[in-house]
């Protein structure tokens, strides 16, 4: 019989007690040695020491598979041998053998919310306890009254690896022998009242299988980086004269396989890194890789914010793709969701039962909108959860940046909702200060590992993009969404219409640096009915794409970095489509192939033309030629370089030819194209220097000296001097 009474013994079987490491494993009773293990599978359960042939026969204490034994004296380790009722044998280790592996500096750090290696330390983490390879699971679960790891290795069945409790911080624990690299699990949970949860996947999780199923995977890299020259070049200090063109990508459309199949990590290695170096791009910016249940969310309603999606292969396979970009002299930005998380059961949402990672109240807690519950940013868990995704991002997988999305929801507690339906802060306002020191104690953490930061940020909130010493957020850029805002609206106006709309093309001057501001043309203005860029633009075929490539001028001589979106460079037609491949077929017509060689000489000649990107977020860099003339609808202005050197920058968005048009310039001589849109090669009319031009002594601009030219129609030039 048992030393412990019936009601501890059901408990026990039932996976209902709170401390199984108490009573399982080795345990010292009564003066003895008592061994006591949980087999619900066998018949018959022996002790197995040193030598296997001197098997110790335990006694079955509980009829759903409780034994004990007593352990012999100068014995210290003991696996077993069991038995079913068919005669089919297996040897085990006990996993209630094996001592806790978090140590307490671990668990000081993670209580306070502060552990800068928490991917190394909760989640699944194959290792070796007292000589025995296994697996150690660990889980933030507080408020929950049982936690199991159930998977493959036992059935499924929560009762055969219930976790031990740290309860000081709210930790579940378990080593597990046997269980290595590939093997599905879940996390079963019972809440505060004993009640069962539906099966959770790993929050901290490295890798997860593909729907229908949402378990995670066993995962450990064994990825030698080859991309040394890269890291070793990066800089604690962001250089912001830099050229930043950035090629925003979602991977599973950019191409498709065969069968409209997704192209895998290891093929997008071959063939994006080789058309994003092709292109001239600088950077590319992948939409969010982190894992996410459904497709057409595009990834920005993630389940897994320290995986990679499973979609594209293993994570090793996306940390190539990521050294072959490093290798190709190509820097990666990684979107990255912590405004949100969606309701799948499996996911972040009452993980304990209680609201863990979100807030009780919906009117703090939940985006209506979306569908979605938003973080807890008061929590320091909730924010060591976050950071911690950060850092592994950056520190396992070399990402070079994180954009964050939706950074508006995030700071405004009334963001899109009514009167009544959200909470102010403690001084009646709406700015959501927890998450304002979240973003700030972001910034500055990333920033301090040689990483930078896009915010999507499309409100006025004073400097998201300066620094945290300063009172601002922190960010190191900032997307333009007022500056895409007005262009885009100018550019979809009839040209006959557009000098009664002059000041949408202005406007962007007037706060262009007031922060470090990215251009974004991304995917966001492509969907939904809005069509695509090309097909935004007013008048026949010709004037369509000859008003793109010129938008697209002024982009690249305007200040500020810039972002194009896959498809946006090839001219496509149609909205893009998540669905299936970008269509590649139109590179065979002369116009759309014009289109992509424009984007091509756009990056090189923004690139290696320090007027044109070393500036960018001073007023030094800019200067107004002529901004009022608004009948003609033609724009012209200077960039400047450090070293004084300069450009001159045109454009003319009406289809009309200006001929002997003057234009000011700050030093006699001789100019010539750097640049024009209306080139014959892109699809253009011609119209333009050919040939250098020289000053004439005629003021114009309030300057002595001035060119005379004739202003390509729907075009944008850049003139440089020799």
């Amino acid at each position: 019989m048992s030393s412990l009474n019936k009601a501890t013994l059901n408990a026990l079987a039932g996976g209902r007690h709170g401390n199984p490491f108490s009573l399982y494993g080795i345990q010292r009773e009564d003066g003895l040695r008592i061994v006591r293990v949980f087999q619900p599978q066998a018949e018959s359960v022996d002790l197995l020491f040193d030598s296997v042939s001197d098997p110790l026969p335990m006694q079955r204490v509980h009829p759903d598979g409780i034994f004990e034994a007593e352990f012999p004296p100068r014995k210290r380790y003991y696996h077993l041998r069991v038995t079913r009722a068919d005669g089919a044998s297996w040897e085990v280790e006990d996993a209630y053998r094996f001592p806790s592996m978090l140590g307490e500096l671990d668990l000081y750090l993670i209580g306070q919310g502060s552990h800068r290696d928490i991917s190394k330390k909760l989640g699944a983490h194959p290792t070796r306890s007292l000589g025995v390879d296994g697996t150690l699971f660990v889980i933030w679960a507080p408020n929950a009254s049982r936690v199991s790891v159930v998977g493959e290795f036992n059935n499924w069945d929560g009762r055969c690896h219930v976790m031990r409790l740290h309860p000081g911080n709210g930790l579940w624990e378990i080593f597990i022998p046997g269980v290595g690299q590939g093997a599905y699990y879940k996390f079963e949970l019972l809440d505060k009242q004993g009640e069962l949860l539906p099966f959770k996947s790993d929050p901290m999780g490295q890798f997860h299988e593909s729907p229908p199923g949402n378990a995670s995977i066993v995962y450990q890299s064994s990825y030698h980086w080859r991309d040394t020259g890269w890291t070793q070049g990066k800089t604690p200090v962001p250089a912001m004269d830099q050229a930043i063109s950035i090629y925003e990508v979602h991977l599973g459309s950019w191409q498709r396989g065969e069968n409209n199949r997704f192209l895998t990590y290891q093929e997008l290695a071959d063939t994006l890194v080789a058309y994003v170096r092709q292109m001239n791009f600088t950077h590319v910016e992948l939409l969010p890789v982190t894992e996410h249940p459904f497709d057409g969310s595009w990834g920005y309603q993630p389940i897994g914010l320290y995986a990679p999606t499973h979609r594209f292969g293993e994570p090793d396979d996306f940390r190539f793709l990521v050294d072959r970009f490093h290798r190709a002299g190509i820097g990666v930005i990684m979107d990255w969701v912590p405004a949100h998380f969606p309701k799948d059961e499996h996911g972040l949402r009452r993980l304990d039962g209680t609201a863990l990672y979100e807030h009780e109240d919906p009117r703090k807690g939940e985006h209506t909108d979306w569908g979605t519950m938003i973080f807890n940013y008061g929590r320091r868990e909730v924010i060591n959860y976050l950071v911690g995704s950060a850092l592994c991002w950056i520190e396992d997988f070399h990402i070079d940046a994180l954009r964050v999305d939706a950074v508006a929801s995030m700071l405004y507690l009334d963001y899109s909702r009514k009167e009544g339906e959200w909470l102010p802060n403690a001084f009646g306002g709406n700015q959501h200060l927890e998450a304002v020191d979240f973003l700030r104690q972001f910034n500055e953490i990333i920033h301090a590992y040689k990483a930078t930061s896009y915010a999507e940020e499309s409100t006025a909130w004073p400097g998201v993009s300066r620094p945290t010493s300063s009172g601002g957020l922190g960010f190191t850029y900032k997307w333009n969404m007022g500056w895409m805002n007005d262009t885009l609206s100018y550019m979809c106006e009839d040209p006959v219409h557009r000098k009664y709309h002059h000041d949408k093309m202005t406007f962007g001057l007037v706060y262009a640096f007031d922060e470090n501001f990215v251009l974004p043309l991304s995917h966001d203005e492509v969907v939904h009915g809005k069509r695509s860029l090309l097909g935004r633009m007013p008048g026949d075929e010709w004037q369509r794409f000859a008003n793109l490539r010129a938008y697209y001028g002024f982009m690249y001589a305007h200040p500020g970095k810039k972002l194009l979106f896959m498809g946006a460079e090839i001219a496509q037609y149609r909205e893009w489509d998540h669905d299936q491949s970008l269509d590649w077929f139109l590179l065979e017509q002369p116009l759309h192939k014009g289109v992509q060689d424009l984007v091509r000489d756009l990056n090189r000649v923004y690139r290696d033309t320090s007027a044109l990107h070393e500036l960018d977020f001073s007023h030094e860099g800019f200067e107004w030629i002529d901004w009022q003339d608004a009948d003609s609808s033609v724009l012209c202005w200077l960039r400047r370089a450090l070293d004084g050197s300069f450009v001159v920058c045109i454009s003319n968005f009406t289809p009309l030819v200006r001929s002997g048009y003057r234009i000011g310039v700050p030093q006699a001589g001789s100019y010539s194209e750097l640049l024009n849109t209306d080139a014959v090669k892109y699809g253009g009319s011609g119209v333009g220097l050919h040939g250098e031009i020289h000053t004439e002594k005629v003021a114009a601009h309030g300057r002595l000296y001035s060119l005379q030219i004739d202003l390509p129609p729907l075009a944008t030039i850049i003139l440089s001097r020799p």
